[in-house]
């Protein structure tokens, strides 16, 4: 990602790159591994009189314990808050250093925080940057000019670095409506392409072409990151009726010839080479394949026939077979999250079967960029009350109701111990991974500020956790949700971004059963008078009442996902 350039190294030529970042210019004869240290400085996103910046961090020197990193400003720029890393500013010098999880960076390792910032005048990038003491280039993202770049043909090792996110404009009009939603309505979030119809567009709505071309008029001279879901498969979501969608069981060749392929032939068109496309491939699917098949309490009949067809398998390998053949595609296959998968016996089998699905029909792991979690789901991105070693009066935190023995108490500490064992069985090590934290800040007046008292292992668990659902299995408009952390890039080591894949304001499925023409049934998890199923343990589904359709717009709960958005509006 390095631009050449032919200034000596040692003078620094400094210019100003195409996404906001500062680019060090790097001569021919000098390879990256000879440059001491490597910065990339990406403002993301900027506005009046604030800005957004991550900031990648490569050391090329012997591996370290702890380190700092250094710049100034030319400006009257203030930091204001930052995330994985120690921030401190005296004028307009800053020190980024480690936290006390981030310390070790290997020979050739990488570190990635960010930070928000205000400013007023100019928002000038800094010229020079220091890793303990010894001064970097910098690493300078991609030029939509050159051909040789590799954001203009080859893929990048994390889209969403140095880019803009695609903001949907017919998602944009219905926040903009709300009161209050025009405060978010400038959020990128995912398009979805849950039926063969929305190809082309539904009832006169944009189908994937307009978004293209709308992706286009909003990039510019930018990069600029499309997120599409693929969301079709033969028997799709196998587990829950509010999901249901438009083919059937054995519909594969269907799916194949009237789904995959016309997606894949508009994202061919090089019209848009110069997007970044970044796909979330059939969520709800193969995880189905582990946790709800027999002899399993939780296992449906509909399940077991996607299990024993292999459709669900060949689908998503087609998929990523075609889809990855774009050389601007991104493919992240879903992982479920750690509510779903986070046992023992649910991980490890589930690592497999995306395995088993990126070696079908075609596909290789080649064609996987990385896996998204989270997606449409409610899990916390980070507890920061307990974690899974804690214990309370010598029992672990682990025979808690709410842990129930999982391995995993949020997000990123799933997805970052998934991104291992999927390395360990073959995927490329520069996989990333994506967190959907669209509806998961579970803020308002009933976040914990504190961890929970030591009575037992259930009150301290309880009293601390930040996910106030009643049963980590419902899923479906949860009552007291919020907003999540807003999109951003390179968050946390081994995730790529938080995004927002699933709109907020769009439902999980309908309080009650409507008849409909697309294939959506009704899911007693969405009635809020539900008492529940081995699926949550026999709870109350704690989903909000006077829901429509999964996909339609549910205002109520658009308005309470803004009320208890955190951090807060």
């Amino acid at each position: 990602m390095s631009r050449t350039g032919t200034a000596l190294l040692a003078a620094l030529a400094l210019v100003a790159g195409t996404a906001g970042a500062a680019v060090a210019a790097i001569p021919p004869d000098v390879g990256v591994a000879a440059v001491p240290c490597t910065v990339e400085y990406n403002v993301q996103n900027q506005w009046d009189t604030g800005f957004t910046t991550a900031v990648k961090v490569t050391n090329n020197s012997a591996a370290k314990s702890s380190w700092a990193v250094k710049w100034s400003y030319a400006g009257n720029q203030k930091i204001t808050s930052g995330w994985n890393a120690k921030l401190s500013q005296s004028g307009t010098a800053v020190t980024a250093a480690n936290e006390s999880y981030n310390g070790t960076l290997a020979t050739g390792g990488s570190v990635s925080f960010g930070f928000n910032g205000t400013y007023s005048g100019t928002n000038a990038l800094p010229t020079t940057f220091t890793l303990d003491g010894v001064t970097c280039n910098v690493d300078g993202g991609t030029d939509p000019t050159d051909p040789t770049d590799p954001g203009t043909g080859n893929r990048v090792d994390n889209p969403y670095a140095g880019a803009k996110v695609y903001v949907n404009p017919e998602w944009k009009a219905k926040a903009t409506a709300e009161t209050g939603g025009s405060r978010i309505a400038n959020q990128p979030t995912g398009v979805w392409l849950d039926r063969i119809a929305a190809i082309n567009g539904v009832n006169g709505g944009m189908g994937l072409r307009a978004h293209l071309d709308a992706a286009l008029a909003q990039k510019g001279s930018d990069q600029m990151v499309v997120q599409l879901v693929v969301y079709n498969l033969p028997g799709r979501d196998c587990s829950a009726l509010a999901s249901n969608g438009e083919l059937g069981p054995t519909e594969i060749d269907k799916y194949k010839t009237q789904y995959i392929d016309p997606i894949a032939a508009i994202l061919a068109d090089t019209k848009y080479a110069g997007l970044r496309i970044v796909t979330t491939v059939e969520i709800d699917s193969l995880p189905n394949l582990v946790t709800n098949v027999s002899p399993r309490a939780t296992a449906t009949a509909n399940c077991d026939t996607m299990k024993a067809n292999g459709n669900y398998v060949k689908g998503v390998g087609y998929a990523l077979n075609k889809l990855g053949d774009v050389p601007n595609v991104y493919n992240y296959i879903d992982a479920g999250h750690h509510g779903w998968l986070g046992w023992d016996d649910n991980f490890a089998p589930s690592a497999a079967i995306f395995k088993e699905a990126a070696s079908a029909e075609g596909a290789t792991v080649a064609d996987v960029h990385g896996f998204i979690v989270n997606t449409a789901n409610y899990s916390a991105t980070k507890e920061a009350y307990f974690t899974i070693n804690d214990s309370v009066n010598g029992a672990s935190v682990r025979t808690s109701k709410w842990i129930d023995w999982n391995r995993y108490v949020d997000e990123q500490s799933y997805a970052q111990a998934m991104r291992t064992q999927l390395v360990s069985i073959g995927f490329p090590s520069g996989i990333g991974m994506l967190i959907d934290t669209s509806r998961n800040g579970w803020g308002g007046t009933a976040r914990p500020t504190a961890a929970g008292p030591t009575t037992s292992v259930d009150t301290y668990v309880d009293g601390g956790r930040y996910d106030r659902r009643i049963h980590l299995g419902n899923w479906c408009n949860q009552s007291g949700a919020g907003l999540g952390e807003r999109p951003q890039a390179a968050p946390a080591t081994g995730i790529d971004a938080y995004v927002w894949m699933k709109p907020p304001g769009e439902s999980d499925g309908s309080s009650t059963a409507i008849p409909n023409d697309e294939g959506k049934g009704f899911d007693r998890m969405c009635d809020p008078t539900y008492t529940g199923n081995p699926r949550n343990n026999n709870n109350m589904s704690g989903a909000l009442a006077n829901a429509p359709l999964s996909g339609h717009w549910f205002s109520a709960q658009f308005q309470e996902l803004m009320k208890n958005a955190y951090p807060a509006l």
